[in-house]
């Protein structure tokens, strides 16, 4: 990892949600990813249900507006399980022009995770301000053969809804299961993104049995009783062409 600058590391700790975790800097732009799983405590061969929290965004070191993002990624680890086996779906459509009280009202059952998004905001003859929105993901429907999670963000001021589709994606490497989404010139300034918070996990019953969304093991060797894995991956591709992430690991007590 880049070594940060002192100007760099005090504006990353002066921004709210960013103050934790790692940080990468690519020339002007700092790209920061936090988070952690409950419980801690896990087997080694055999998935249990666990909650993920991640918070992470982008900084740029001099204050500048950010750039604009046309595709987010967030990667797991392989070993992770996700399962949306029996659990209710919601649709695009569903969620349009909705409220964050109107999409839970229409898709409650589908719901998977919650958070907040932060957009910068330039307009023409206006001074930069920030979007502050309320996010949902919801478990959504199949499409050419992968699973869509829709996250639904809502801002109150001025009053907008964007709903996204991200892709879940099995792919080789160390953060084998990822989703993925475009984001598109119609968002206007979402994709000036500054920062996220979001936690997934559920727990349901389907044919009377427990399930969960997500599910984690602890793979360390059997000598130890404690040790660290990766946990996540954010990458960015900006309207340049650049692609910028970083990743984090965390530490988990084997069962």
């Amino acid at each position: 990892m880049l070594l940060l600058s002192a100007l760099a590391c005090a504006l990353a700790a002066m921004v709210p949600g960013l103050a934790g975790g790692e940080r990468i800097q690519r020339g002007n732009l700092i790209v920061a990813l936090g988070g952690d799983i409950s419980p801690l405590q896990l087997p080694r061969h055999r998935p249990d249900p666990v909650h993920l929290r991640l918070d992470g965004g982008l900084i740029s070191a001099d204050g500048s507006l950010l750039p604009r993002v046309d595709r987010v990624e967030i990667g797991f680890p392989t070993q992770g399980v996700v399962s949306t086996r029996g659990l209710p779906v919601c649709t695009v459509q569903r969620l349009r022009n909705t409220t964050t009280p109107g999409a839970l009202s229409a898709c409650r059952p589908a719901l998977i995770g919650h958070g907040k998004i932060v957009a910068d905001v330039v307009l023409p003859d206006q001074g930069p301000f920030q979007v502050h929105a309320h996010l949902l993901v919801f478990n959504g429907p199949l499409k050419d053969g992968h699973r869509l999670l829709l996250l639904h963000g809502y801002a109150r001021r001025p009053p907008t809804t964007v709903v996204l589709p991200f892709k879940l994606e099995r792919r080789n490497g160390r953060f084998g299961i990822t989703i993925g989404a475009d984001l598109p010139a119609a968002l206007g300034p979402w994709p000036h993104l500054a920062r996220f918070e979001m936690t997934l996990g559920r727990r349901y019953r389907y044919r009377g049995r427990q399930h969960s969304f997500l599910g984690a093991t602890c793979p360390i060797p059997p000598r130890f009783t404690a040790g660290f894995f990766s946990l996540a991956k954010v990458t960015y591709t900006l309207a340049d062409g650049r692609r910028v992430g970083t990743a984090i690991t965390r530490g988990c007590r084997a069962t």
